[in-house]
């Protein structure tokens, strides 16, 4: 009797490929079309090597010689039981590959893999096999075929949906570490928080990024910023980033909604890639604002400076201002408040 909850799934390399089965031959397959690695179910009294090399044996011909545990995959799922998924490579191997019943085996190249269709989670944890981790648990939930939450060892990851230019959603999900590897597109809301000055202009609220963060450590950036997590909208976002980061309690409506901004970069932080691709809402919240009744949220920011904006766009060129301001939102900025003004 097989253990329904307890699977083997194996990824086999060769020449900077992975064996690859397209699963198209069986019509009630919950992975139907989809793209995985081989393995199954464990029999009774299977440990979960020997379930490994005979699903190995069974689905492609092959005979195991070398391969190794890379981690455990929790997946839960509001349409099947709990699944618990030990994960293998195998780099040595013998035999000639046989027909298989379940569907279409093929090697694909590494780089092509996420060109596949494949379940959401996968690619994360094809990420983390790149990233040569010496064992990890991730758990997986699915609403459907929608990934709607992960966590790597106990510990959440935060998720990201694809965005298109005009900041609509496009179906797809990805972790946040992947999303700055790839460039995919993603959305940000981003919040100025702004006051009148003697000058007939106006002073723009920065915060200081906390000098543990992960990019830009350090520098002065938007009063408030953050990214949309799946299954929130950019206002509902922005509002909370608001009080999280500054203690500034906000309703929707006093949020002044100023434009829509893409921005693509390009850099590195602490010897790793980083390429961030955003399309960002863009909002003014001029209430009146006192500086030492904000409560700064540690792990985000350090501190935060009244300046004038274009004294700012000033030190923004001359480079006596160490920041991650984008000067094109600046002049939205400016833009927005002449309007204002002539109204």
């Amino acid at each position: 009797m097989a253990h329904k909850n307890l699977t083997t799934l194996c990824y086999m390399e060769q020449n900077g490929c992975y064996l690859m089965l397209h699963r198209i031959k069986k019509d009630h397959d919950m992975n139907r079309d989809k793209w995985l690695g081989v393995g199954g179910h464990l029999e009774e009294g299977e440990s979960p090597e020997e379930c490994l090399l005979r699903e190995v044996k069974e689905e492609t011909g092959l005979r195991l010689i070398s391969y190794r545990q890379r981690g455990i995959i929790t997946f839960v799922s509001d349409q099947f039981p709990d699944e618990y998924m030990f994960l293998y490579t195998a780099d040595e191997f013998e035999g000639t590959i046989t027909e298989c019943e379940e569907g279409q085996l093929e090697w694909v190249p590494k780089e092509k893999i996420s060109q596949l269709p494949l379940w959401e989670g996968d690619l994360i944890f094809f990420e983390l096999l790149k990233d040569e981790l010496p064992f990890f648990s991730l758990k997986l939930q699915y609403r459907g075929e929608l990934l709607s939450a992960a966590s790597l060892n106990g510990e959440p990851l935060e998720l990201l949906e694809e965005r298109d230019l005009e900041g609509r959603k496009t179906g797809n999900i990805r972790a946040r570490f992947m999303a700055h590897r790839e460039g995919t597109l993603h959305g940000t809301s981003h919040v100025w928080v702004i006051r009148s000055n003697e000058k007939g202009r106006f002073d723009l609220l920065l915060q200081k990024r906390s000098a543990d963060k992960d990019s830009y450590p350090g520098c002065y950036d938007v009063s408030s910023a953050g990214h949309i997590p799946a299954g929130c909208g950019y206002l509902e976002s922005a509002v909370r980033e608001l009080e999280e980061e500054l203690g500034i309690r906000a309703e929707p409506y006093e949020l002044t909604y100023v434009g829509l901004r893409e921005e693509l970069d390009k850099t590195e932080f602490y010897g790793k890639p980083f390429f961030n691709h955003e399309i960002s809402k863009v909002y003014v919240y001029d209430r009146p604002v006192k500086e030492d009744a904000l409560v700064l949220q540690p792990s985000e920011v350090e501190s935060v400076l009244w300046l004038d904006y274009e004294e700012c766009l000033c030190q923004m060129k001359a480079g006596t201002l160490v920041h991650c301001l984008n000067e094109k939102e600046i002049l939205m900025l400016a833009d927005w408040w002449n309007q204002q003004k002539n109204h």
